[in-house]
């Protein structure tokens, strides 16, 4: 028989454990702690011992288990411990294989990654604002380098007496110390950030398993720049399936019955949504997996049933799950804002079958008597969206709303943005026996009551004649003293900025805002901030926010570039007025990201002077300086003379490498 030794304390190596029970292998399990023991469970094949070993203690448990493999299924960032394993290994003479970690290949976009902890701590140093600490406890005594660190510093820890002793030990107490145990889901991380009211946040990837994702998207909603700490080594290795499948060559495993794995959509939740395929396959099922109220609604079939809504703990049950026949449950159909999405990337190797269900959309559409193959489909559940903007494009949009107020807050915005007299179809509890489908302007059903979960129909005629290119008429805007970029200048600077549809923006010296709520239009997935240090131009922005219906502008009072420090990172830069500190501000903007895109709109010689200074000495490549002469025609008599506008300089650049 194989004799094995595993080094876990990460989920792969509790799913390695799991999966060599009742194997013909002797597996013993090495955890660092005895937490880590008590999450692995032992068999009379798999034994677990606890405590931190060096390179004579490895060597010692090599001989006294007799292993002829050593297994590292150990934390991705512990590079000294996978290092001292592969030397023990080669001195010992025994085989060692790497388990991988699948890395999280998120968009990096305004991440400032770093290459260690003191590289962490350098960059905050260079910052003000409050940090959420998710790197756990070992390092935290290196992040009391932070400047004012008590008052700034929240650390997320285990709660394991270990990790609070010396958390306490360095001074972390009350609401600056956070115990508790992951996995953190996106909403779990976003209530967090924003009731520590946080500005920055370290991680490392951890991947997947460690809910790296999760970290990222809840920092993006709410303004936050993630410091991501780089993974220490650059491996090579197998993952959790081929190192079973692996071992399984190795120890001469017979053959078992392949898993079955079936992912069915089960429609709006009544039997008579659910199609024939996805009945027949809950009939066969050994195990009904998925949220409590999804398999309530498949308790018919009289099967055993485990609940799971994470798409990593659904993952962990179908791999370590003996049962054959599994079938997961999800609402609606698999491929409308289903758990499905995030679950299918994770078990593509179990080579699952996937049932499609009848959708939401599709049942609300048949009951209000409409097509739903020309609307703009959209998710308000639990998620932010720029629907006003949508809203206003759309002749017809369908949103899935969800919570208490979802339904009444979106009509109440509807009426509060000059879109009260859309008229709206609103269905909830579909399919169920106190369904209800209400027609009405968004005005007239504003003050009723809806069910937490419902569907709503917004037709727009008007967004058929809706103008989609830049440029807006200066007529559009409400006017003051304020100075407003004029149409066409502004027209060519939306075209110069090359906007994505999530940019993250920053209008500096934004006036009127006629730059900025352009920008949010066409960047409608992203967000964009004006800064401008003038109230009474503050006032009017948010004036033409709720006159232009647009709901993606964030307004921030202040003097740049003071006030820029404590934004988000952007993608996207449009400088209008710098109050003298063009250079500075440009600076500040290629530090917090090295690749954003920058226009600088000049109109006096020296200003213009500083931006030509500042595109030769800062690191920034693809610059383009046009000169832009507007003439505009006005009616003298029977005659048209051409009076000409002052001429304006724009500079263009990205960030990059500066020779």
């Amino acid at each position: 028989m194989t004799k094995a030794l595993l080094f876990a304390g990460t989920t792969e190596g509790r799913e390695i454990a799991e999966g060599c029970r009742g194997k013909d292998i002797e597996l013993t399990v090495s955890v660092a702690t005895e937490y880590g023991e008590t999450l692995i469970e032992s068999a009379d094949n798999v034994h677990v011992v606890s405590g931190r070993k060096d390179g004579n203690g490895i060597a010692a448990l090599i001989r006294d288990t007799g292993a002829e493999l050593v297994i590292d299924a150990t934390h991705p960032y512990a590079a000294e411990v996978t290092k001292t394993l592969k030397a023990v290994c080669e001195a010992e003479g025994v085989a060692y294989w790497r388990v991988l970690r699948q890395e999280d290949h998120k968009d990096l976009t305004g991440c400032v990654p770093v290459d260690d902890t003191r590289g962490a701590v350098d960059y905050l140093n260079g910052t003000v604002g409050n940090v959420l600490l998710t790197v756990g406890s070992k390092e935290l005594a290196a992040y009391t380098g932070v400047n004012d660190w008590k008052n700034r510093l929240f650390a997320r820890v285990l709660p394991l007496p270990a990790s609070t002793e010396l958390a306490f030990s360095l001074g972390f107490e009350g609401s600056h110390l956070i115990c508790m145990q992951g996995p953190f889901s996106q909403e779990m991380n976003e209530a967090m950030l924003r009731a520590l009211d946080v500005r920055y946040m370290v991680t490392k990837d951890t991947g997947a398993a460690g809910g790296f994702g999760e970290k990222l998207r809840a920092a993006r909603a709410c303004g936050v720049t993630p410091v991501v700490i780089r993974r220490p080594l650059q491996e090579e290795g197998v993952s959790v399936a081929d190192c079973l499948k692996l071992l399984g060559q190795r120890c001469g495993w017979t053959d078992e019955t392949k898993k079955s794995i079936t992912v069915i959509g089960i429609g709006m939740g009544d039997p008579g949504t659910l199609t024939l395929a996805a009945e027949q396959a809950c009939q066969a099922a050994d195990l009904i997996l998925g949220a409590k109220r999804v398999t309530d609604a498949l308790s018919r079939f009289a099967k055993p049933v485990q609940n799971a809504v994470a798409a990593k703990d659904i993952e962990t049950i179908l791999r370590t799950e003996p049962c054959e026949n599994i079938v997961v449950a999800m609402s609606g159909d698999t491929g409308f804002y289903s758990g499905a999405k995030s679950l299918l990337p994770l078990i593509q190797d179990l080579d699952p079958t996937v049932l499609p269900g009848i959708s939401s959309i599709q049942y609300f559409a048949a009951k209000a008597g409409i097509s739903w193959d020309d609307a703009l489909l959209l998710s308000v559940h639990g998620r932010t969206c720029n629907y006003i903007t949508k809203i206003r494009r759309s002749p017809k949009a369908i949103l899935l709303v969800g919570g208490d107020r979802g339904v009444s807050d979106l009509l109440c915005a509807l009426q509060d943005n000059g879109l009260g007299h859309l008229l709206v179809t609103v269905g909830e509890n579909l399919s169920y026996p106190q369904e209800r489908i209400v027609r009405g302007t968004a005005g007239e059903l504003a003050e009723q009551t809806f069910a937490p979960l419902a569907l709503v129909l917004v037709e727009n005629p008007e967004a058929k004649n809706a103008v989609l290119t830049q440029g807006r008429p200066d007529g559009d805007f409400l006017r003051t003293e304020v100075p407003m970029t004029k149409f066409e200048v502004r027209a060519v600077t939306l075209s110069k900025l090359r906007l994505t549809r999530n940019a993250l923006c920053w209008d500096v010296g934004a006036g009127t805002g006629s730059v900025s709520l352009e920008m949010a239009e066409v960047a409608e997935d992203g967000q964009v901030y004006a800064i401008e240090r003038k109230p009474e131009a503050c006032d009017l922005i948010e004036q033409n926010k709720k006159h232009l219906g647009v709901t993606n502008v964030t307004v921030v009072p202040g003097l740049a570039p003071d006030a820029l420090r404590d934004l988000p990172a952007p993608t996207h830069v449009f400088i209008g007025g710098s109050g003298g500190e063009l250079k500075d501000i440009m600076a500040l903007v290629l530090e917090k990201n090295s690749t954003a895109r920058i226009v600088v709109n000049t109109v006096t010689a020296e200003t213009f002077a500083v931006a030509l200074n500042a595109v030769k000495t800062l690191p920034v490549e693809d610059v383009e300086i046009v000169e832009l002469s507007v003439s505009r025609g006005r009616q003298v008599g029977s005659y048209h003379l051409m009076t000409a506008q002052n001429p304006v300089y724009l500079f263009s650049c990205r960030g990059g490498c500066h020779e």
